[in-house]
């Protein structure tokens, strides 16, 4: 009996992250981070969404395309738990894992008919980089999804850290208004690793292309520097 199973993307979804750095760690916790999901040719069916739109919330089976071809790991060390303790891979969300598959429960915001690209969803709470190959697409069901009195592990220990985000003066005019939101709950959601905590070091990252520079000094993110022009 034949066990392997051979698949291939069904769609791509573009994002205001090209780089890792600062992408939310889970979905929903920049709920206003939008994507765009573009079927691949082969796929742009409006018969296959059929009856999608009145889901409000969707499942994303979606690859680690950066970890394709990337040797997995038996243990991992979460960012949250300061970079040395190590747990199990199938207790965490780690991109190592034996097959690089993630799983995102995201918003169906709208689904739009364009000339170029057929049917496209916009989805938001994303966490996922720009170009991210989809694999399958299933609706959220709510009476079997949800699970309240689930217990959430060491993940559960720092669900509700958040950083408080400022910005120096003319920063925070540079940054693009719709784009505004789901930039600061992405900066409240810590990018840095647990074991970085130097108040002078600048971080950077891209988002919307624009380079956002920040320090982080306590529980207060100061974003510094923002540079180029967000499309």
């Amino acid at each position: 009996m034949n066990d392997f199973l051979q698949i291939e993307p069904i769609a791509d979804i573009f994002t205001d992250f090209p780089d890792k750095f600062g992408l939310p760690r889970q979905s929903g916790r920049a709920e206003d981070l939008l994507g765009t999901i573009v079927f691949r040719q082969k796929y742009r069916s409006e018969e296959a969404i059929r009856g999608l739109k009145d889901f409000s919330h969707i499942w994303i089976i979606f690859g680690f395309s950066q970890h394709f071809g990337k040797d997995w790991h038996p243990t991992v060390r979460p960012p949250r738990l300061g970079g040395n303790e190590r747990i199990g891979v199938f207790a965490s969300r780690s991109p190592f894992r034996p097959n690089p598959l993630g799983l995102s429960c995201v918003k169906l915001e709208d689904i739009k008919k364009t000339d170029t690209d057929g049917i496209v969803l916009i989805v938001s709470g994303v966490d996922m980089l720009s170009g991210t190959p989809i694999y399958d697409i299933k609706p959220y069901i709510a009476y079997a999804d949800a699970h309240t009195e689930a217990a959430g592990g060491f993940a559960a220990e720092h669900s509700t850290y958040r950083l408080n985000v400022q910005f120096a003066d003319g920063t925070m005019e540079k940054i693009p208004e719709d784009k505004l939101p789901a930039l600061i709950q992405c900066l409240q959601d810590d990018p840095r690793p647990s074991y970085q905590d130097d108040p002078e070091r600048i971080y950077r990252m891209r988002y919307a292309e624009q380079d956002i520079g920040f320090v982080v000094d306590g529980e207060i993110l100061t974003v510094t520097e923002v540079e180029g022009t967000a499309r």
